[in-house]
């Protein structure tokens, strides 16, 4: 499978989805830290991808997100967007609302 199938069946399979620098538990720059605490804080869970252990994801996604920088997170198969629209999004309320929703969607 080529590396734009793999990273297609990523998003596909996972309702919440952040493609991050390290791990929520070692994150490996501060946007990536603040997304994946903003996530954890919603308090459901979120499958991640450190994109530092597989290059050709790093160089790949940004090409098929049309999003140049990381973090990136996807919520049923859609760029949500980086760090930055993931703070306002909680800020405001929107973030915590979409995530809930997807996870009470069906299948």
């Amino acid at each position: 499978m080529d590396i734009e199938s793999i990273i297609r069946q990523q998003i596909a399979e996972h309702t919440i989805l952040l493609y991050m620098k390290g791990t929520p538990e070692f994150p490996s720059c501060g946007f990536s830290a603040r997304a994946s605490e903003v996530l954890k804080g919603i308090g459901e869970k979120f499958a991640y991808v450190n994109i530092l252990e597989n290059p050709e994801i790093r160089a790949t996604l940004p090409k098929i997100a049309q999003w140049p920088t990381f973090p990136q997170l996807w919520v049923q198969g859609e760029l949500v967007g980086g760090c930055d629209i993931m703070m306002e999004m909680a800020q405001s309320g929107e973030l915590q609302a979409l995530i809930k929703k997807a996870v009470a969607a069906p299948g």
